[in-house]
């Protein structure tokens, strides 16, 4: 049986940093695993780049690529958009492509690929006039938002603890829309 493909696509939230045990327990329930960052998600684990691309076997991708590349990835069964920060919520939602994470997102709910979202801002961001607006576009352009209960619950400024962040929820969530 071919295993199954899991576009895992990051923005700048601290749990970006535990990407490389993220994508083993992914490669452990049977995915192949691409990572996909934001420009600054990239920056702030260059140092884990060339370790994911070692594990997963596919390029680490920050930057769209170049006209008439041919694409680097197979087609995803799924995708998990985690962390999605504020900006990157927002972005999605109103399908700004302003990076290849968001770009990636538009595709995913343009083509009614499965798409799962998962944020992770602070309890004051989420208080922000336009996110609610976005997880309430996302969900209706049919993308499995975890946000609230059963999802990402935010914390206060300073106090979120990035270990806590529930990765398992959207690798299960991922794994239900493949089928």
């Amino acid at each position: 049986m071919a295993s199954r493909v899991l576009h895992l696509l990051g923005s700048a939230a601290p749990p970006v940093v535990d990407l490389v045990d993220i994508v083993w327990r992914a490669q452990t329930d049977g995915w192949t695993v691409c990572v996909g960052l934001t420009p600054t998600a990239a920056e702030w684990i260059k140092g884990q780049l060339s370790a994911l691309e070692g594990q997963t076997g596919n390029p680490v991708r920050s930057t769209p690529r170049k006209f008439g590349e041919r694409e680097m990835w197979p087609r995803a069964d799924a995708t998990i958009l985690a962390p999605a920060t504020l900006n990157t919520v927002n972005a999605s939602a109103l399908g700004l492509t302003t990076n290849f994470v968001t770009g990636q997102v538009a595709e995913a709910i343009g083509r009614r690929w499965p798409l799962v979202v998962m944020p992770c801002v602070n309890s004051e961001y989420a208080t922000h006039p336009q996110f609610g607006p976005s997880m309430e576009t996302l969900r209706n352009a049919g993308v499995r938002v975890l946000f609230g209960e059963g999802g990402f619950q935010p914390d206060p400024p300073g106090e979120g603890d990035r270990r806590a962040y529930p990765w398992a929820l959207a690798l299960d969530a991922a794994r239900s829309l493949a089928k």
